[in-house]
């Protein structure tokens, strides 16, 4: 156990006080306002913009987080100011020489002292701040692959690759767009910071507090009412925030608390907050801004994306929601007292504003605006909906805004950052091929077997990085194994999200159960076993929509009402065999035929959707007799 809490500690986030404090906002607001320009308005090389930003963000970053968990949290270390100043003179090399680094012709022009000192500068201060902000996981996996880079062709067989210098190795990971400066950060830059901003902003405004409410208003009252308020509110958090552990920190601190308090264990009110905020990554529109990267990798428009990852958001949540209410309902848990339960009307009166940002951001989707504008219309209308409440958005608030949203966004950076250097490394030697060769290998082009590899590697990649990072491996490693296995484009790589975002329930690691576990004061494992069994229909429900890509909206009108009305079904059989509970407790063969039945709900085709009818309907029958000999 200590291992793992080594591994994934992060540095302390710094509360800095006095004039440093003042220093740094100004400068953060200022860098959140040259990212909203060069994201909208100016025309920037990629590479220049990208190697600026992150250079920008690290000098920020060695300020505001120490090198240990247990560092000063008052003011930095003469260490952090060295850090922080060899951050900031990296940017100003490359904003003077960002027209040589864009012109020059990588391979052909060789790499100038400067270049090879600046561009080893920038390397060892993402490495350094990958640790700090994201922990020594990540940390160890990118240097694992840069060993690999340089050294790999001492290794025989098909993992050997060509002889790499470092100045070659240099050249592609640092002065291309192939490496540090690549896809991930460039989408932190734009699309995630933007949305980042979104939320800073409708949180300010209030809609935070107003989702909670509405959950509490809509569920608080009915049997397990504590634990539908965390499922409900931390699925509408979720798509501001897209973090798991961010989502867990923040809701979880109220409704983990509140669910101990009415009668659920601590290990429980845990593992409910776990399996609602993981949930989070998948709802739209952030999705853990792995969405905005996909949008990169596969060139699939972002709105098509985002209306994809609807239905199975809902389908993943009513099988949650069903799972805590047949639990409440066995273990005849109540509901939140009637005082603690905001009435309805008033929520709404109040915080109906906050739907004309979400109403904005769905009609520029529909209207086809880029994710860029997507974000910047609805931070401005988020702005806007606060203006008749007397906790108004003031020009100070903006300006704090715009500082908050640039904290936030450092230890993404950091981990875009490490994501790009692995990226870079796997394109460089060629290894996404030599993984293709090991899963064919392995599954010998068996689809569901392919499948079963791909799922578990994701996760094995998740425990080590955020979602946004475990995505991008994933889809550089085997994204294009499920494309050859004739899985189309969109299926493949929402499958390979999916199981990116499982990691953060998925033991031993399951950050977000250690996060629930300082709150839950239980065992962050048996706090994941049980978000796991809670979170079953997330496990199979990718496998759903590769063979039937109409739980992704795609097909006719007609195809998609009918396969997500017979998902419906499945998530609700499965609910019920995850639980062991429907009306009354299920015998081990009923569970496991609600479980059977649940599956073939969720596969496509008449004849699985028939059989899982078929099998579901039998089940329910003998429960009517069972219940009424139990009733008499």
């Amino acid at each position: 156990m200590s291992l793992v809490n080594h591994l994934f500690s992060i540095g302390a986030r710094r509360g800095l006080t006095g004039p440093l404090r003042h220093i740094l906002t100004l400068y953060a607001t200022g860098l959140a306002l040259w990212v909203i320009w060069t994201a909208t308005l100016a025309i920037i090389d990629p590479l220049a913009h990208a190697a600026i930003f992150v250079s920008f963000m690290l000098t920020l970053m060695f300020l505001v987080i120490g090198p240990t968990e247990h560092g000063r949290t008052d003011r930095p270390l003469a260490v952090d100011y060295v850090l922080s100043g060899a951050s900031l003179a990296c940017g100003v090399y490359f904003i003077f020489s960002a027209e040589t680094i864009a012109s020059r012709i990588s391979l052909l022009d060789p790499l100038t002292p400067n270049d090879l000192f600046f561009g080893s500068l920038i390397w060892v201060l993402t490495i350094e701040a990958t640790r700090r902000a994201v922990g020594l996981a990540l940390m160890l996996i990118t240097l694992a692959f840069v060993v690999y880079n340089l050294f790999g062709h001492l290794l025989g067989g098909v993992m050997s690759h060509g002889t790499i210098s470092y100045e070659h190795f240099l050249d592609q990971s640092i002065f291309t767009t192939n490496g540090l400066f690549g896809a991930p950060v460039r989408v932190a830059a734009t699309y995630a910071f933007l949305f980042v901003g979104f939320g800073v902003f409708f949180q300010r405004a209030g809609g935070g507090q107003f989702f909670f409410n509405l959950a509490a208003a809509l569920t608080g009252r009915s049997p397990g009412g504590p634990a539908k308020v965390a499922i409900a509110s931390s699925a509408l958090y979720g798509t501001m925030s897209g973090s798991p552990t961010s989502d867990v920190v923040t809701t979880g601190s109220i409704t983990i608390p509140m669910m101990r308090k009415l009668g659920y264990s601590p290990v429980l009110a845990g593992a409910i907050e776990v399996a609602a905020s993981t949930g989070g990554s998948i709802v739209p529109p952030i999705m853990g801004s792995a969405a905005f990267i996909m949008v990169e990798v596969t060139g699939i428009p972002y709105r098509t994306i985002v209306f994809a990852a609807i239905i199975p958001a809902v389908l993943f949540y009513t099988a949650l929601y069903v799972q805590v209410h047949l639990r409440a309902l066995r273990l005849r848990l109540g509901g939140v007292g009637l005082e603690q339960i905001p009435a309805l009307r008033e929520t709404l009166r109040e915080g109906g504003v906050f739907a004309f940002p979400l109403a904005i951001i769905a009609g520029a989707l529909v209207l086809g605006y880029t994710p860029t504008y997507v974000a910047v219309f609805g931070t401005i209308a988020a702005i806007v909906a606060s203006l008749p409440r007397s906790d108004r958005i003031t020009p100070r608030g903006v300006y704090e805004g715009l500082a908050e949203a640039t904290l936030r966004m450092v230890p993404v950076v950091a981990a875009c950052a490490a994501a790009g250097l692995v990226v870079g490394g796997i394109s460089l030697t060629g290894l996404a091929g030599k993984f293709s060769f090991l899963i064919f290998s392995l599954s010998d082009g068996h689809l569901l077997l392919s499948l079963l590899l791909a799922g578990a590697l994701c996760i094995l990649l998740g425990m080590g990085m955020p979602t946004p990072s475990a995505y991008i491996l994933a889809a550089v490693l085997i994204g294009d194994v499920l494309t050859s296995l004739d899985v189309d484009l969109l299926p493949a790589h929402m499958f390979l999200l999916f199981f990116s975002a499982l990691s953060a329930l998925t033991p031993p690691v399951a950050v977000a159960a250690y996060a629930a576990s300082s709150i839950a004061e239980a065992n962050p494992l048996a706090i994941a076993a049980t978000a796991l069994r809670l979170s079953l229909v997330l496990f199979i429900l990718p496998f759903g929509f590769v063979y039937g890509p109409e739980l992704l909206a795609q097909g006719t009108p007609l195809t998609i009402a009918w396969s997500t009305a017979t998902a419906l079904l499945g998530v609700l059989a499965l609910a019920a065999a995850s639980e062991g509970y429907w009306r009354v407790t299920l015998s081990v063969w009923q569970r496991a035929a609600f479980g059977a039945s649940g599956v073939a709900l969720l596969l496509p085709g008449i004849s699985s959707d028939t059989a899982g009818v078929v099998l579901g309907g039998l089940t329910l029958l003998t429960l009517r007799s069972r219940a009424a000999s139990l009733a008499s």
